[in-house]
């Protein structure tokens, strides 16, 4: 018995020595530090060990890694006309800042200064960030698609494509169309309208023919949608509505192309619009079609991260994308962390998204350029991911520092290893409310590494009683029966320690 007590203390100690936290990345409220990497205490000499459990913080943080849900398939934003136009003048400019722009937002190596982002969505044809309205076939009548040209789109955007994907192996393109070709169309345009009847049968090799068309640009394509925001009818830019029927039979019909021509891997995601109408829209196009279908795409723009509830519910084995949201001159730098971390890198996270996009992921300092006449960003436009100035500088965004948060805790710790997986996570303690919190878990390429347990924290405790009060939250972190303690400051936190496989 004495030996026994003797090997199980000994284990106890092998296990805490080996979970330690070293690693840090901060970006906090008063932008003091922004996604900085930083040492576990003030000197940064030491780890932060996990101990045996004594009394808890004013929020006891519990990371539960038996309970184990979706993969991330990554975070990014899209590769607009516009998006790709901006970093390929930046690179005609100044191409040392491009390149180290590139490195920063993209670079995936273990421990770098770079955030990792790898998952990028590009139009097929125009958007309201293009120069002008155009499909890759805008020959009237061509039912056979015999003009189908995938040059249509820009030269720089594979180019800018093809330079992210040599810093990126792990780079996944999700392409859809904005709107058919105007001659397919009710209103005889791109903007507006829905897709004419007896074009339904047809569209769907337009799609595959897109898909050939990256794959002979040495473009892999990882999913394909069939509609960008399909109860979108604005007539300033390409926009087209369509019902889950019709969605419904253009994926059934493109599954199938897709597997007839070698392209069997490449997902087909539905739907690509707003939390709204998760509990109906998508559910009906997955009661109707689901089975050529990966899963549905969101977007932020109208209803709660919530309401992601409602669909996955229904279709719990579906896969769930978040694909856009944007952010807006103007608004506040803290207020819109916050938000995100919240609604999008916790919360939808939270309820099954596999992905995690913005919007655009360059522009210029005023959000241009934008499609000549269009409206889709209203009166302060939309801001991207990161700023690009004439002088060949840049800045990144809020919407940037909030992301790189998240990436930073997923991508792979080895090269060609796997991307980090959600695990349960609870927040308890006092001030339980002052927390928001998602936890992963990385795989390693050898079995007998241990692997990577990372949290994102949020502490939004920034006021007292309605006063300005930004407040420190000491914490505790629970894991395995064994407990670590740290104070977070207000701002958003990324730390990770390692542990044997459960």
């Amino acid at each position: 018995m004495v030996h026994f007590r003797v090997f199980i203390l000994l284990l106890l100690s092998a296990l805490c020595a080996s979970q330690q936290i070293w690693d840090i990345w901060q970006t906090t409220w008063d932008r003091a530090k922004l996604f900085t990497s930083v040492g576990p205490n003030s000197a940064g000499t030491s780890p932060i060990n996990f101990a045996t459990p004594g009394a808890i913080g004013d929020a006891d943080i519990s990371v539960n890694d038996n309970s184990v849900f979706q993969t991330i398939a990554g975070f990014g934003g899209s590769l607009t006309d516009s998006a790709a136009l901006t970093l390929n003048n930046l690179k005609s400019r100044n191409s040392a800042n491009y390149w180290s722009l590139l490195g920063y937002m993209f670079d995936p190596t273990d421990g770098a200064n770079a955030a990792g982002l790898n998952y990028i969505r590009v139009p097929i044809g125009a958007s309201d960030f293009s120069a002008s309205v155009y499909s890759l076939d805008d020959t009237s009548g061509d039912t056979s698609f015999s003009n189908f040209n995938i040059n249509k789109i820009p030269s720089y955007v594979f180019s800018v494509l093809k330079d992210i994907q040599s810093i990126n192996r792990y780079v996944k393109v999700h392409i859809l169309p904005w709107s058919p070709p105007g001659w397919m169309k009710t209103t005889g345009t791109m903007n507006g309208g829905s897709l004419q009847s007896n074009f339904i049968s047809i569209y769907p090799t337009y799609l595959l023919k897109a898909v050939q068309g990256f794959s002979s640009q040495g473009i892999s394509v990882y999913a394909i949608g069939v509609q960008n925001e399909p109860q979108n009818n604005n007539p300033t830019y390409p926009t087209c509505t369509m019902t889950p029927d019709v969605e419904g039979q253009i994926g059934a019909s493109l599954r199938t192309l897709l597997n007839n021509n070698g392209f069997s891997n490449v997902k087909i995601v539905g739907y690509e619009h707003n939390w709204d109408t998760a509990g109906q829209y998508p559910v009906q196009l997955m009661q109707d079609d689901g089975g050529s279908f990966a899963g549905v795409a969101f977007h932020c723009y109208a209803g709660s991260y919530s309401n992601q509830a409602a669909f996955s519910n229904a279709f719990p084995s579906k896969g769930i994308y978040f694909t856009e949201c944007s952010g807006t001159y103007g608004s506040d730098w803290w207020s819109d962390i916050k938000w995100y971390l919240d609604n999008l890198w916790v919360g939808s996270i939270s309820l099954g998204a596999q992905s995690g996009l913005m919007w655009n992921i360059a522009l210029d300092g005023s959000g241009q350029p934008i499609l000549p006449g269009s409206n889709s960003c209203g009166g302060p436009g939309c801001r991207p991911l990161v700023t690009v100035n004439s002088d060949g500088s840049w800045s990144v965004n809020q919407e940037f520092y909030a992301m790189a948060q998240a990436s930073k805790a997923t991508i792979p710790k080895d090269n060609g290893g796997p991307f980090g997986q959600r695990i349960g996570v609870t927040v308890g303690g006092s001030l339980s409310w002052a927390l928001r919190v998602s936890a992963f878990v990385t795989g390693r390429v050898s079995s007998s590494d241990q692997l990577r347990y990372s949290i994102v924290v949020l502490n939004w405790d920034d006021n007292t009683n309605g006063n300005w009060n930004p407040t420190p939250v000491r914490a505790t972190i629970e894991f395995r029966g064994m407990q670590a303690t740290y104070t977070f400051p207000v701002g958003v936190t990324t730390l990770w320690w390692f542990a044997p496989a459960p």
